[in-house]
């Protein structure tokens, strides 16, 4: 779906980390730690994308799969 329409869908990320909330996955960008937002997934243009910032780790993927499935459905 992102590869043909004008528009993202995406978690956003934030540097305010909530360790305890099931809808949040730590991790680390740009060396820096973070948590993928998985309760504020939105769809945004892709304009707004300036600039890849880093790579999410393989386990990652795995685990952000994983909970947009549960919170979301199949």
């Amino acid at each position: 779906m992102n590869k043909f329409l004008e528009t993202v869908v995406a978690c956003p990320l934030t540097t305010k980390l909530h360790p305890m909330w099931r809808s949040r996955i730590q991790t680390v960008c740009e060396g820096q730690r973070a948590e993928i937002a998985v309760d504020q997934i939105r769809t945004i243009s892709k304009l707004r994308l300036i600039k890849k910032l880093d790579k999410l780790p393989q386990n990652d993927i795995m685990l952000l799969r994983q909970l947009i499935t549960e919170m979301y459905g199949e």
